[in-house]
């Protein structure tokens, strides 16, 4: 599977959403029917330029360069709150976001994180944890279960202690029948909701070397729902971020069981070649998620993954490098 092309068009778009000073892109540059969209520099439009160009082995070694790429992202930090915060998502999440973009420019965020510092009490973590809605919307509530561990650490806020403590809650709280998390949601979620809530914290996992709770039972959630249909139709199809969660699901369970081994490389193989087939057929310079830098970071992800999985199959110019390897949080 030679994606050489591929990579090309990712870099033609970056290019389109470059708004001319160094790292201040535009996530979008066109406007939806709604006219909700944030034209112009954007947080996910700039940490997510970043993450891409990291991927495909292109961020900027200049230190000047690299100087700039990390004013612009500052710019983005509220000094008072220390949070970063943009409409699409919750501010836990743009944070953490923001706080990994820089990471890879090997800098931390400006400003203290002072609305989050709360959190840094195991008892006022605990009931954020506590709190999120594990049944119905387990998805979109780990942006903030996730992402409070990711903008702390990153922010230099917490210790190994404060670790422990939230590793703790996860291994205690984690769904013995589907692998991902909550034990005792009532009702339970609908399963490729639970799947992508629990790729954010099976990220977390990874960044801090813990074993997980249940990995034979997360490969066998993730095939059973790709073997039924399990999964939104439009998986594979177009760019986004629920393939890299049941991508990542599945490859970083496989390295700490052998369960269904074989089974899963080629499952993973199958899908890599429909998915990036599928890629290939979108109209780069049209295709509304394409054009979406967020959604296009997701897909450079997948393809990062699946490249690490697989050796030999997926063809680049260079190797592609998964941020989520280096830090936590996308």
């Amino acid at each position: 599977m030679d994606i050489r092309e591929l990579i090309n068009r990712i870099k033609e778009t970056l290019a389109t959403h470059s708004l001319g000073r160094t790292g201040e892109y535009a996530r979008w540059i066109w406007q939806d029917g709604e006219g909700t969209r944030e034209l112009g520099v954007n947080e996910y439009g700039c940490a997510d330029a970043a993450n891409i160009l990291y991927t495909i082995g292109e961020l900027p070694s200049d230190s000047a360069e690299r100087e700039a790429w990390i004013n612009t992202l500052s710019s983005l930090q509220d000094r008072e709150t220390g949070l970063f915060e943009e409409a699409t998502h919750h501010f836990i999440h743009t944070t953490a976001h923001c706080a990994a973009a820089l990471e890879l420019f090997d800098a931390k965020p400006k400003y203290p994180m002072t609305d989050l510092l709360k959190y840094t009490d195991k008892d006022e973590l605990y009931a954020l944890l506590e709190g999120l809605d594990w049944s119905v919307d387990p998805w979109s509530q780990s942006h903030r279960g996730a992402g409070i561990y990711a903008a702390l650490v990153l922010g230099g806020h917490v210790d190994k202690a404060w670790e422990d403590a939230y590793f703790l809650w996860l291994w205690n709280n984690a769904d013995p029948e589907t692998g991902f998390w909550k034990k005792g949601a009532d009702p339970k979620p609908i399963p490729y909701f639970a799947m992508a809530g629990g790729f954010h914290y099976t990220f977390n996992h990874e960044y801090a070397k813990r074993p997980l709770p249940y990995p034979d039972k997360m490969i066998d959630s993730c095939i059973e729902m790709y073997e039924k249909g399990n999964l939104p139709p439009t998986f594979g199809k177009t760019t986004g971020f629920i393939e890299m969660d049941w991508v990542y699901c599945i490859t970083r369970a496989m390295r700490q069981t052998p369960h269904r081994f074989a089974e899963c490389k080629a499952l993973l193989s199958e899908f890599a070649k429909f998915h990036i087939e599928e890629l290939y057929s979108l109209d780069h310079k049209t295709h509304d998620r394409f054009n979406d830098l967020h959604m296009l970071f997701g897909t450079t992800c997948v393809l990062a993954e699946l490249q690490s999985a697989l050796p030999g199959e997926i063809i680049s110019e260079r190797p592609l490098r998964l941020v989520l390897d280096r830090r936590p949080f996308i």
